[in-house]
């Protein structure tokens, strides 16, 4: 890719994502990152701020050392002191930047540069941080030749000064000006055409790489990063997962896929090896602490998840109808049909297929219908469930009870009570009856007893989870013996485990009775 072509990728995940609150890593894990933010094939890691903590520099200067393939990037502000350690800490770097600079809207220099030291006036004050970033520039210089410089807030600064300042600054040397949206007020028009602005009106733009660094407290870091690039900016600057202050900020891997995914649009890309997004993603998450939301872009887990009758039948028949980036491009699992209520009869069915069962319309169809009692009552339905609910049902037999209702009811100081009716093959009217038991299963126990006439013993009952969570589908198996000690197996499966168990105690009688036909 030539200049203009190529979007150069700047992760500041290490240094302005960490700055997320409640969020601290170790130098271990920053190296851990760094290793990774490699592979994945960022340009220049933003590695972290030497002069705020002996940890920081300790950093900087360790990744510095180990990383070699990407540039190493050390922030500081306009203050020599600053300068002079970030210069220290990439002492050992193969290729090092230090990124310096101030704020330079009015209310930022108003509210930083208050001792009337920098001047007693506002136009003083702005000619004093100029004069400080084109200081700050030249000493950043004497470490190494690539320097950016940042003009903090330049989205509510004033239009003139903000070009006498980047004018300044590439004069001095900054090989590229960082044109931050440091608290998220642009609107995407607004900052594009801010970026076109600069480069149009600065007359020495051409000698310096225009960077965009958006945060994301009005929605649209990530908008506005887009928009930056359409208008000339040649490098971005983004956090995996979109951490970092407040509400953080552009999300490198949306920014990244937006650009490839509409390369018709913006006639760029990036270097970025974007099979490591999600590996990438996973670790942030896991070493900031700060969870990924399923419907986050990209990495989420519900990024690549159709479950939707219609968008199924469509994603099955043709992947692009729905999907306009393949999971494995991003290193995602493969997509995803996660079988709801909302799944029609062709997903369950693809599913089942996928699973090794061969069904029949008729079965399908039976299935299906026990599949939406399944779902109604579950926020997903899992492969587990699946396979029960079909073993459920090709392990049936000739139906002479039918369970048609259960109502138990039990609690600390009161016996428990069921209520059943029972549908017996060949008799127009359920029969309906009432106990009580040593807990809920033995009362519903007790009142299918008497619904069927029949009394078998119980040899054996367990039951246990089809799949985690709170609303697992529950197996009960139980065993029982008729009068003359022949062992009968039954199996139920609800999500309801006393509804289980009864289902299962009314399977075994069935095939029970079914035995003595």
């Amino acid at each position: 890719m030539s200049a203009e072509e190529k979007v150069i990728v700047f992760d500041t995940t290490l240094r302005d994502g960490e700055q997320a609150a409640g969020t601290r890593l170790g130098v271990r894990e920053k190296l851990e990152l760094a290793v990774q933010l490699a592979r994945l094939g960022v340009d220049v890691i933003e590695a972290g701020f030497p002069i705020s903590s002996p940890l920081d520099f300790e950093s900087v200067q360790l990744i510095a050392k180990e990383i070699s393939t990407a540039t190493i990037c050390a922030l500081s502000r306009a203050v020599e002191k600053d300068i002079d350690s970030a210069g220290a800490a990439l002492k050992k770097a193969k290729r090092g930047r230090i990124h310096t600079g101030l704020g330079i809207s009015d209310i930022h220099i108003a509210s930083k540069f208050k001792d009337d030291k920098y001047g007693k006036t506002l136009e003083a004050k702005k000619d004093k941080a100029l004069d400080m970033g084109v200081k700050a520039v030249k000493r950043a210089k004497e470490y190494t030749g690539d320097v950016e410089f940042y003009c903090e807030d330049s989205g509510r600064a004033d239009r003139d000064y903000l070009y006498k300042v980047v004018e300044a600054v590439i004069a001095a040397g900054a090989t590229t000006v960082n044109i931050p949206d440091t608290t998220g007020y642009s609107i995407p028009e607004q900052y594009g055409k801010l970026i076109a602005d600069i480069i149009k009106n600065v007359p020495n733009s051409k000698k310096a790489v225009f960077s965009v660094h958006c945060h994301d407290d009005l929605g649209m870091s990530v908008a506005n990063t887009l928009a930056g690039v359409a208008n000339g900016a040649r490098q971005i600057e983004c956090t995996i997962n979109g951490v970092g202050e407040r509400a953080g900020n552009a999300s490198l891997e949306e920014s990244i896929m937006a650009i490839r995914t509409r390369k018709d649009f913006f006639k760029v890309d990036t270097g970025i090896n974007a099979k490591e997004l999600y590996k990438t993603s996973r670790m942030v998450s896991e070493m900031l602490g700060i969870f990924v939301p399923p419907n986050k872009a990209i990495v989420g887990a519900n990024a690549f998840a159709h479950s939707s009758g219609i968008h199924v039948d469509g994603f099955l028949k043709n992947p692009l109808t729905y999907e306009i980036i393949r999971p494995e491009d991003v290193g995602s699992p493969k997509s995803a049909v996660v079988l709801t209520a909302r799944t029609g009869r062709h997903g369950l069915k693809h599913r089942l297929g996928e699973l090794g069962y061969e069904v029949s319309d008729t079965e399908l169809e039976t299935i299906y219908q026990r599949f939406l009692d399944v779902a109604d009552k579950k926020t997903e339905v899992f492969d587990e469930d699946i396979a029960a609910l079909v073993g459920d049902e090709r392990r049936s037999v000739e139906q002479t009870f039918e369970l048609q209702y259960l109502h138990v009811a039990c609690g600390t100081g009161t016996l428990p009570t069921a209520s059943v009716k029972v549908k017996t093959k060949g008799k127009d009217t359920p029969i309906i009856a009432a106990a009580c038991g040593d807990g809920p299963v033995d009362a519903a126990y007790e009142a299918i007893r008497i619904a069927t006439g029949l009394s078998p013993k119980v040899d054996h009952y367990s039951i246990k989870a089809v799949t985690g969570g709170k609303d697992a589908l529950g197996e009960a198996t139980v065993k029982v013996l008729d009068e003359d000690g022949v062992r009968f197996t039954g199996r139920g499966i609800s999500t309801d485990i006393i509804e289980a168990s009864a289902k299962a105690y009314v399977d075994a009688i069935n095939r029970m009775a079914a035995a003595k036909i």
